[in-house]
């Protein structure tokens, strides 16, 4: 396991800078909103969080981005971003969750961004897909993959003093799921089945006052890493445990020494103290409300920012005033919708 040394972690809130990382990116991709072409609306919101993260004061690594350096032509795994100043720093990014979404003018795309000091960030390597489960803080104890699902359901109605059928639990609508889709369902306890964006439906799960109860499914693990850190901001468990899709997933995983039996908790996947989160919502959602343009050049946004040494979760709701940003930013003002 890698060690972080204390001397080179972030000493100012980066999480500040981060959120009009978020802001551009969802300002760009909102002007596709429903045009149908997901991946002009992710290229827009790559391109203009790029362009933001190049004049962040830090040495930034990114460990979780678009792909491959020759499958995406910018915010790749292993790209150096930032101005190069201290502190040196891992990036986690999803410039658009939600890509079909936003491509809809559905609810619930968001674009995220986690930082945390070197080492920190957990690699998926060869394994694309995880299982993941996640719940609040006043539940992460009962949380148990290996558990019968039905039981974990009815400890959970248990503690929260309801009855099964009040308890939810959010799921990406795959076939995979079907079978404990079912399981769910037969128990008692309801299912929210969602389109895409197990990012926001993890913070759905961890958010108090919401109706969301658990998050279940197989997903991305870069996107489980993500929600990892906005879990140890907010608080809650996420567990995970690699699901590899194919015999070369697997060979390749085992020779490059993952366990792909070891449940992964909240701090495999996110190790250190120093974690930084921002996402901003493009589409209206459950957890922030979508960019909105209010005429004369004036769009709105709305935005979690969060950063675990201070224990500090903001939400930031922003005026942009166009015509200005194309002063700062040179005339390029499309970029940033």
């Amino acid at each position: 396991m890698t060690s972080i040394d204390p001397s080179r972690r972030p000493d100012r809130n980066l999480a500040l800078e981060l959120v009009r990382v978020t802001e551009a990116a969802a300002l760009a991709s909102s002007r596709l909103i429903g045009r149908g072409d997901k991946e002009a609306a992710d290229q827009a919101a790559v391109d203009a969080m790029r362009h933001v993260l190049d004049g962040v004061r830090m040495d930034g690594l990114v460990v979780i981005g678009e792909g491959e350096k020759d499958e995406a032509p910018m915010l790749y795994n292993g790209e150096q971003i930032g101005d190069g100043s201290p502190p040196e720093v891992e990036i986690a990014v999803d410039p658009l969750e939600g890509t079909r979404l936003t491509a809809l003018g559905y609810p619930g795309a968001i674009t995220v961004i986690a930082l945390a000091e070197r080492g920190a960030l957990f690699n998926p390597g060869p394994v694309t897909y995880m299982e993941k489960l996640v719940g609040g803080p006043a539940i992460a104890d009962l949380l148990d993959l290996d558990r019968p699902f039905s039981e974990t359901l009815a400890l959970v109605a248990e503690r929260k003093g309801v009855e099964i059928r009040d308890v939810m639990v959010v799921c990406l609508d795959r076939p995979r799921h079907e079978e404990r889709i079912q399981e769910i369902r037969d128990a008692g306890a309801r299912v929210r089945l969602i389109m895409d964006g197990d990012v926001a439906a993890s913070l759905l799960a961890v958010t108090d006052g919401n109706r969301v109860d658990l998050l279940w499914g197989v997903g991305g693990t870069p996107e489980g890493v993500i929600s990892a850190a906005a879990i140890k901001c907010l608080g809650g468990e996420i567990l995970g445990r690699l699901v590899p899709r194919t015999d070369q997933e697997r060979t390749g995983a085992l020779a490059e020494g993952y366990d792909l039996d070891k449940v992964l908790a909240t701090d495999d996947l996110v190790k250190g103290d120093d974690v930084f989160f921002s996402a901003t919502g493009v589409t209206d959602g459950d957890v922030l409300e979508g960019v909105r343009y209010l005429g004369n050049g004036v769009a709105t946004t709305e935005s979690l920012v969060m950063r675990t040494r201070s224990g500090t979760v903001r939400r930031v709701h922003a005026r942009h005033d166009r015509s200005k940003l194309r002063e700062l930013i040179g005339g390029d003002v499309e970029r940033f919708g």
